[in-house]
């Protein structure tokens, strides 16, 4: 089937799924492949549950079966991609084509995208990443939530692998791309920093090759010396002049004065619900691209002070017993260093850190955790808690005052006999730690 003949059917359904399971009746389902499923086994009950067609592997058993709602194609993952990408070209405000942001980076990609969606949000109708589905799924995904309404997407892009990002520009076509920073994560697949760095840079390939404008933070010299390389590629500076207010008792959550727009001499507050001076360069892409976008700056300020992080990302809570620092969605070296420099700005009279092992490091792992090992007095905890086989493998030649455990699971087990209380508890690590699982006894 063309391209042309899917989009047809696409704009005829009521959208798009992989999931059978998700089914209300109507939609386009894509029988996609992986390691560990297959969707082609499930096409046919995905129609029998209201789908309106089905897109299955052209060798596949099911479709051999002659049902004239199965559309047979060489892949289907490329034909779903092929599709988002047909209907980004084809989505048009005002008789003009869609405006997408594209964003990538090591560190604070969702918390950003949120931001971003905030504050454009104030002027426009904007259509963004749901959660984090920014993979060679998600992105198409993302892409074919957009409809009439949409005025900017905003498209949120992840990469463990080399050429990641090079495929998702690919489908998403972004005419403005940010990198919120470069750091050391997804080594065992990027091999090096270095190997980080021209990874993320492929969107900065992307908008230099169609004339697209990427926003660069003027005090990251990293994205600086990679913009630089680029020759030919239009930037669009931001940060500049910004203050982080210090945190304490009264204000827990991330301060910050901005210049105005009016009169760059005049500051303007930004409270935000956003835990640790590393959220600032996040609020600052954001009001940056609300500023090119011409939103009020009041408005952009309003909305970032009103946006409240969720799903374990950058979170402060307040329990019974204690309060919660929980950034426990994702953890690498960059990050992991932020945080417990945040901890250490925070006054307290006991702090607990309770710190998960960082996954795919590669060769560099052990050396990591090390490295965070000789971080930890910076924090200035009463205790310390880790949790994971790289952290035990750091610790063999690097003792320090600490309890170790295997699991999360047996941390909350343990911490039902050995309570905390009166405590700011800094809770982090990679998502195979699922460190959220201490929340509930804290």
């Amino acid at each position: 089937m063309e391209i042309e003949q899917l989009y047809a059917l696409f704009l005829r359904s009521t959208g798009v799924t992989t999931d059978s399971r998700t089914l209300k009746g109507g939609e386009l389902f894509f029988a996609l492949k992986g390691e560990n499923f297959d969707g082609n086994a499930y096409a046919a009950a995905a129609l029998e549950k209201g789908a309106a067609y089905a897109v299955v592997d052209a060798a596949s058993e099911v479709a051999a079966s002659g049902d004239e709602r199965l559309i047979p194609v060489p892949d289907t993952l490329e034909a779903l991609q092929a599709l988002a990408r047909y209907h980004r070209e084809h989505t048009l405000v005002d008789g003009k084509r869609l405006t997408v942001v594209g964003l990538t980076g090591t560190n604070g990609k969702t918390t950003t995208k949120e931001l971003i969606r905030a504050v454009l949000g104030a002027k426009y109708v904007v259509t963004a990443t749901e959660g984090n589905l920014n993979n060679d799924i998600g992105v198409p995904l993302s892409l074919l939530k957009i409809d009439a309404r949409t005025q900017i997407a905003v498209i949120e892009m992840g990469a463990s692998h080399p050429d990641d990002i090079a495929h998702l520009v690919a489908v998403s076509e972004p005419d403005l791309g940010l990198i919120t920073n470069v750091g050391k994560a997804h080594l065992l697949g990027f091999g090096s920093f270095e190997g980080v760095k021209k990874a993320k840079g492929q969107l900065y390939d992307y908008l230099q090759a169609h004339g697209g404008k990427a926003f660069v933070r003027s005090a990251d010299p990293d994205l600086v010396e990679m913009a630089s390389a680029r020759k030919g590629l239009e930037t669009i500076p931001y940060g500049e002049g910004a203050i982080v207010l210090p945190a304490d008792a009264a204000h827990p959550f991330l301060r910050m004065a901005v210049p105005s727009e009016e009169d760059p001499n005049i500051l303007l507050g930004v409270e935000t619900h956003l835990v640790g001076t590393y959220n600032a360069p996040n609020v600052l892409a954001a009001l940056a691209i609300g500023q090119y976008f011409g939103v009020p700056q009041d408005d952009a300020i309003a909305a970032v002070c009103r946006y409240e992080p969720s799903n374990n990302r950058s979170q402060m809570m307040r329990t019974a017993d204690n309060t919660l620092v929980v950034d426990a969605y994702n953890a690498n070296p960059t990050s992991m260093a932020a945080a417990l420099d945040n901890i250490a700005n925070i006054v307290s009279d006991r702090k607990v850190l309770m710190l998960g092992s960082m996954g795919e490091l590669g060769t560099d792992s052990v050396a990591e955790h090390v490295k965070i090992l000789e971080r930890l007095p910076v924090a200035g905890a009463t205790q310390v808690i880790l949790v994971g086989e790289e952290f035990r493998k750091a610790l063999e030649g690097h003792p320090v005052s600490c309890l170790w455990f295997e699991t999360s699971q047996v941390v909350a087990d343990w911490l039902k006999e050995h309570p905390v209380k009166d405590a700011v508890v800094l809770v982090k690590g990679s998502r195979s730690q699922q460190m959220e699982k201490v929340i509930p006894e804290l």
